[in-house]
């Protein structure tokens, strides 16, 4: 799965129960910026077969449909296309979905009323391998999962997966998971961004994750407050 970085316009498949929705977004995408809608579906159950069949650069995706939701369908997507790059929609009133969808190995997630050029913005982050999760998003997700410590288990086998990482590795994973952006950790820890790159995908490789939302996850689980 390629996107504009091989010239050619990022191909989305499009998967939300609301029309209307459907219609709006294929609008918003459907402009000279270099994103295509090549299918549509209606829900999850659509999205498995859609993607087997048109193979896209990104998966835009509804976190709440009628019949088979966003969760269980990026877990089915990615059971069957594990390169499949996930997207997920949200109205902010299903937090647990979408936590449930990031751990599923979702890329990231995106409000319905997000501004055209950010949503386009997204899209293209997803098709490049990037995550799409803007700091005022990664605020909600961070309030969503330190509300209350994780369970034991789970905080002490994240606690030791973090402990395979140099300082200052432990300080990139740190910023990423606040959202930050490799321009945004370049400034902060006075790091070139080639050098965050490689600091992230050392994280990556070390810790056996695949985007930078999954290492935000652990880094989340890890905290014992």
């Amino acid at each position: 799965m390629t996107g504009e970085t091989e010239g050619r316009r990022t191909r989305v498949v499009l998967v939300d129960d609301d029309p209307l929705v459907r219609a709006g977004l294929r609008m918003l995408l459907g402009g000279p910026d270099g994103v295509d809608v090549v299918a549509e579906g209606e829900d999850g159950d659509q999205a498995v077969e859609l993607v087997g069949r048109h193979r896209p650069d990104v998966l835009l995706m509804d976190i709440r449909m009628s019949r088979t939701d966003g969760l269980t369908a990026t877990r089915e997507v990615l059971a069957a296309w594990p390169e499949a790059k996930v997207l997920v929609l949200t109205t902010f009133d299903a937090d647990d979905l979408v936590l449930g969808a990031l751990r599923a190995g979702a890329r990231g997630f995106v409000l319905k009323d997000t501004p055209p050029d950010r949503l386009v913005a997204a899209v293209h982050e997803v098709a490049s391998g990037d995550h799409a999760l803007s700091p005022s998003v990664a605020a909600l997700l961070v309030r969503q999962v330190s509300g209350g410590p994780a369970p034991d288990d789970r905080a002490a086998r994240a606690r030791a997966a973090l402990g395979q990482l140099t300082e200052r590795e432990l300080e990139v994973a740190r910023a990423v998971a606040g959202g930050g952006s490799n321009a945004d950790i370049s400034r902060d820890l006075y790091l070139g961004v080639p050098t965050v790159k490689a600091h992230v995908s050392s994280i990556l490789a070390k810790l056996g994750l695949s985007n930078r939302v999954q290492v935000a996850l652990l880094v989340h689980d890890a905290r014992s407050d």
